[in-house]
């Protein structure tokens, strides 16, 4: 996500001239709009810890 969010940033930038985020990579964005870091960083855990159980809930075992 935070690798994404710098190259969706790069390339609007340079064929629109505008800005998607208000500074990449991801994390400084919210940081920007008013959230403490240590809230982005929970965040992001949690977020990462649903998409790891899902990851799992979707596998085959046998």
């Amino acid at each position: 996500m935070e690798t994404l969010s710098v190259m969706i940033q790069v390339a609007s930038f340079k064929t629109r001239g505008k800005r998607v985020f208000l500074m990449a990579p991801m994390h400084h964005h919210y940081e920007l709009k008013g959230w403490k870091e240590t809230q982005v960083v929970v965040r992001f855990w949690i977020i990462s810890m649903m998409l790891v159980l899902i990851g799992l809930a979707s596998l085959k075992l046998r």
